[in-house]
């Protein structure tokens, strides 16, 4: 326990330059006491730690101090080269990067465990995007993570229905099912709404020099293949560190889906269509449909409200369910789906019977 936490205490002080005593214990949750004798035994290895005092003192390493990656296992050492998605880095335009960073880990590795990039590459893949989705990636995805990695402000063109614009401080992409998602912070205008259409910033974003407070009503999420134009302001933000992506996307998942559900329709299923349908509609809809169903009926269909996107969805999603659905309300979608009924039994009745 001791010796990982003297390689932590070193790979701390080599990637942060100098810590107090008090952040080593936070950030390694001991005392002040135990990192004073780690520290010690680091000093007794021959590692050159070295303490400066005063207000804005603390532990750093002496002319550069640098230490090989020797104290990885095999376990550590394979995982590590399973961190990197091949695929979505080459969509974000970091493939270049990241092959840099793998072959410098590799060098530093002990001649023992420089297998374990091929050896982690022949038993692991990760195909992100879901079946019968196009495996380009969206035009503007390396421009937006361009923007989120140098906290750039931008001006983002999107494609909603119709077009609209806003002024927009990137946080994070996000990919889903091998759909890319823009998590973005929104400012107030003067006026006290968020940025519109209107107003669009035409010169460098002055940014207030201390990060301003996101918060969930503020941000936004955006479908990245939606994004129309990504025009850079020349101005940065300053990043509030207290934002956390994967926090905020896993409480915020359920109500962007539930947000996308503005219409219902009542349907009456078989036991058939019922076990179908979760598969066929979006995690929230099929799960509010099976908690309204009513009462089986003697031949064990049950009635339900179903929300929708919209009706036009809600029609496709009906035909793959075929005979297994049957549409009550409202009676404009009810009559659309038995017009596709009567289309569909004609092209497969008596020849003279074809439209």
């Amino acid at each position: 326990m001791r010796a990982s936490r003297l390689i932590s205490v070193l790979l701390l002080l080599q990637s942060r330059e100098t810590m107090t005593a008090a952040e080593l214990a936070r950030e390694l949750e001991v005392s002040p006491r135990t990192i004073a004798r780690d520290v010690m035994a680091l000093s007794a290895a021959g590692v050159p730690v070295y303490a400066d005092r005063g207000r804005r003192g603390g532990y750093r390493l002496v002319g550069g101090y640098r230490t090989r990656l020797t104290g990885l296992n095999r376990p550590e050492a394979e995982a590590l080269f399973l961190s990197g998605l091949t695929g979505p880095i080459h969509d974000m335009g970091l493939a270049d990067a990241v092959s840099a960073a793998r072959l410098k880990v590799l060098a530093a590795l002990p001649p023992g465990l420089r297998d374990a990039s091929a050896r982690a590459g022949q038993r692991f893949h990760l195909d992100a995007p879901g079946w019968f989705a196009e495996a380009e990636p969206p035009p503007l995805l390396a421009a937006l993570a361009r923007a989120v990695w140098r906290d750039e402000v931008v001006a983002l063109r999107y494609r909603r229905g119709r077009e609209v614009t806003r002024l927009v401080r990137p946080y994070g992409l996000v990919l889903k099912n091998g759909v890319w998602y823009l998590v973005a912070h929104v400012p107030e205008t003067p006026s006290g709404g968020p940025e519109g259409p209107s107003h669009v910033s035409e010169g460098p974003a002055r940014d207030p020099g201390s990060p301003e407070a996101v918060t969930p009503d503020r941000c936004r999420t955006y479908r990245v293949d939606r994004v129309v134009e990504v025009a850079p302001t020349g101005g940065h933000f300053a990043r509030d560190d207290a934002f956390d992506l994967l926090a905020f996307w896993t409480a915020g998942l359920s109500e962007f889906l539930a947000s996308l559900l503005t219409d219902e329709i009542t349907v009456r299923l078989t036991p058939l269509g019922l076990r179908a349908l979760p598969g066929a509609v979006a995690p929230p809809a099929g799960r509010l449909a099976l908690d309204a169903a009513g009462e089986p009926d003697e031949l064990g269909r049950v009635v339900t409200r179903l929300p929708v996107e919209s009706l036009e969805v809600a029609y496709g999603v009906l035909l793959r369910l075929g005979p297994e659905a049957e549409v009550l309300d409202p009676p404009a979608l009810r009559a659309r789906i038995a017009e596709a009924a009567r289309r569909t039994a004609a092209l497969y009745g008596p020849a003279g019977e074809r439209p």
